[in-house]
């Protein structure tokens, strides 16, 4: 263990959803690959004991994962529990007692949004701040006024340096990919730029609806959801000039450049959609006119993306679930031989999800006399799935103190300032319109593209 890891590990929500589905697994992998050994303590409102957690423990990797018995049973001996409310004193005085010797514990807030505030200021009545850090999760806020309330809560109590917001999403393998194709390919960059990029769309589509988590959903919409966190943070690593240096906050500080460089959101680029039957669902208001679906048109105010729209859109009960870039290539200025459509221009695709390839879309001349070509596609690079678990990823990175992978405050506020104007309550929202499941979303979403070709079909439609 370094002099700067963190050498214990305390959860809040240790009995929620999110540890059941995301943290217990990634625990194990993290033992299992011998990059964890620290005690674990899980915090939490139910009496129970140590041993209901390590119970609740298997099941989730039984359910998420696949037990792996020695590494399991070290997890287990790790764990400790304690509960109490976390309004309450007495909750922060056990825990500093739990924590021993233990003097840069980590601290995951695995708890609504809502309940950071009486926790940070918990931890730090009761001297467990102290050369600790904590993770929060997102959402970072509702807007840009509640994001900025949220750090400032935060920094009330940890410094930014100790503060890591998660956002799952930058933890896959796939991401990481492309950041790294970007900016380990010499070819790439000179034609990464508005001379030879005609626009860029990105897809995020899944083919279930709510799953059941209706009345959460209905108080987050897809813009809030995956659009102002993961979707924008795909937007910034393609849209980012090299980082200078392979600093700390060297790839941040580019990230925050690009995000502040976009164009906020006007109701005309903007087109929600809500599934036909979402209503019904339970917890979703009869009247409800949260957006299930999104389709929008940005643009980056700088030298390299200036007249580039970026195209995005996401959506619950589409016909298949993936998540791809396509980065379409201007046509050549003169059709030499055939007729070059604006559907058949030469493309690059990044597929993250369910397949992870990237591909490089081409014209090659058909067999035969004439000279007439064909839309083909090699692919460049392809792999399986996550190797490594994105929390595994993140909690290793937080443990060790590296924030690279994890939102700073500044890019949180930038994101919001891009999107307040179209939200909901917030901004000027315009009107849901209703689209049947299994399809592509309200037709109304194919005008902000028809001038670039329409959507393309993501991998495995």
């Amino acid at each position: 263990m370094a002099n700067n890891d963190s050498d214990a590990l305390v959860f809040f929500g240790a009995t929620g959803d999110l540890a059941y589905q995301q943290i217990f697994p990634a625990l194990q992998a993290m033992i299992r690959h011998r990059h964890f050994d620290l005690p674990i303590i899980g915090v939490a409102m139910p009496a129970w004991t140590t041993d209901q957690l390590r119970a609740r423990a298997r099941e989730s990797i039984e359910k998420h994962s696949q037990i792996d018995e020695p590494a399991f049973a070290i997890l287990s001996a790790k764990l400790q529990y304690v509960s109490g409310d976390y309004s309450d004193p007495e909750t922060f005085q056990k825990l500093r007692a739990a924590l021993g010797a233990a003097c840069r514990p980590l601290f995951y807030l695995a708890i609504p949004p809502s309940l950071f505030g009486p926790v940070a200021e918990g931890l730090k009545t009761a001297g467990c701040n102290t050369g600790g850090r904590v993770v929060v999760e997102k959402p970072f806020g509702r807007d840009l006024a509640s994001a900025q309330a949220l750090n400032q809560t935060l920094s009330s109590s940890f410094p930014e340096s100790s503060v890591f917001r998660i956002d799952h999403y930058l933890g896959k393998e796939p991401v990481q990919n492309l950041i790294y194709f970007r900016f380990a390919n010499s070819f790439l960059e000179p034609i990464w730029n508005r001379d030879y990029i005609q626009s860029v769309q990105i897809t995020m589509a899944e083919k279930f609806g709510v799953s059941g988590r209706g009345a959460f959903y209905d108080q987050v919409g897809t813009i809030r959801d995956v659009v102002q966190n993961h979707l924008l943070e795909i937007v910034a690593l393609l849209a980012m000039e090299p980082p200078i240096a392979r600093g700390l906050d060297a790839l941040r500080d580019e990230k925050q450049r690009a995000l502040r460089a976009a164009r906020p959101l006007v109701p005309g680029d903007v087109v929600r959609g809500q599934f036909r039957g979402y209503r019904n669902e339970l917890g979703v208001a009869p009247d409800s006119d949260v957006e299930t679906y999104v389709a929008l048109k940005l643009f980056m105010d700088t030298w390299r993306w200036a007249g580039v729209p970026f195209y995005i859109r996401a959506g619950k009960e589409l016909p298949v679930t993936s998540t791809e870039v396509f980065v379409r290539l201007k046509r050549p200025p003169q059709n030499v031989f055939d007729v070059i459509a604006p559907t058949d221009a030469n493309y690059i695709r990044f597929c993250v999800s369910p397949d992870v390839s990237i591909s490089l879309g081409v014209r090659a001349k058909t067999p035969g006399e004439a000279m007439a070509g064909k839309q083909v596609e090699l692919t460049m690079h392809e792999a399986p799935g996550d190797e490594m678990l994105p929390y595994e990823r993140l909690l290793g990175d937080a443990i060790r103190g590296d924030q690279t992978l994890f939102v700073r405050e500044d890019s949180v506020e930038s994101s919001w300032i891009i999107v307040d104007p179209v939200l909901p309550g917030v901004g000027q929202a315009t009107p849901v319109r209703e689209y049947d499941p299994n399809t592509w979303g309200p037709v109304e979403a194919d005008a902000i593209i028809a001038d670039d070709g329409g959507w393309h079909k993501p991998c495995g439609a």
